[in-house]
């Protein structure tokens, strides 16, 4: 039986597209470079591409991807990002949630919690932070919906400012951003914690190149 967070959120995707289709069917899409031009150095973490299967991208539809494992020598943990830009959610391509995604690769939620995370140029961010497992392994989790110069935690809050940025800005662009580290087995959490929260912090004000304000 479909649980009422599923259709719930069924609902809501079905009147966002009505919504949007309402609308029109042409959008403004600022310019922004491609996300293979994503910075590789980010402050002594080096990052290295990760092909996404065609699979995946058939069910992630049409948009731009970057799946990159970042190392750091004085780091014995990667740091993996993930980013998905999406020029258009009129055509019924839309977000995914990780709260979907995860769960069907077999990572069960242990925590969850929305904060409030500086940048490095001190502007706020509002992410979700999660503690995932699966077995044995667990991973530390942050990710956020970036839209026109707006961070939100939230998906259904993400639904409704794309509803209102479609009818007062013509524009339905946006992404996701994930930020995922394992938790060692010889650290605790909070470690964890501190190591994705920093990366975050120094990647957050790159974003506007590639996720137009």
């Amino acid at each position: 039986m479909k649980s009422g967070r599923y259709w719930t959120v069924a609902l809501l995707l079905v009147i966002t597209m009505l919504l949007l289709q309402s609308r029109g069917n042409s959008d403004v899409i600022p310019a922004s470079e491609p996300l293979s031009q994503f910075p590789r150095a980010i402050e002594g973490w080096q990052g290295s591409d990760v092909s996404i299967d065609q699979e995946t991208l058939d069910v992630l539809g049409a948009g731009d991807f970057l799946s990159r494992f970042y190392s750091h020598p004085g780091q014995t943990l990667p740091i993996g990002l993930f980013i998905g830009y999406f020029p258009t959610q009129r055509t019924g391509v839309t977000i995914h949630s990780p709260k979907n995604c995860l769960p069907g690769a077999g990572w069960t939620f242990e925590s969850s919690q929305y904060v409030d995370l500086r940048d490095a140029n001190g502007k706020p961010h509002r992410v979700g932070e999660y503690i995932i497992s699966d077995g044995k392994d667990r991973q530390f989790v942050i990710y956020w919906y970036q839209a026109h110069g707006r961070s939100v935690a939230n998906e259904y809050l993400a639904k409704m400012y794309l509803v209102s940025d479609a009818m007062r800005l013509n524009r339905t662009d946006g992404a996701l951003v994930r930020v995922i580290t394992p938790i060692g087995a010889k650290e605790g959490t909070a470690q964890a914690k501190v190591r994705a929260e920093a990366f975050t912090a120094q990647l957050a004000p790159m974003l506007p190149r590639f996720i137009p304000d």
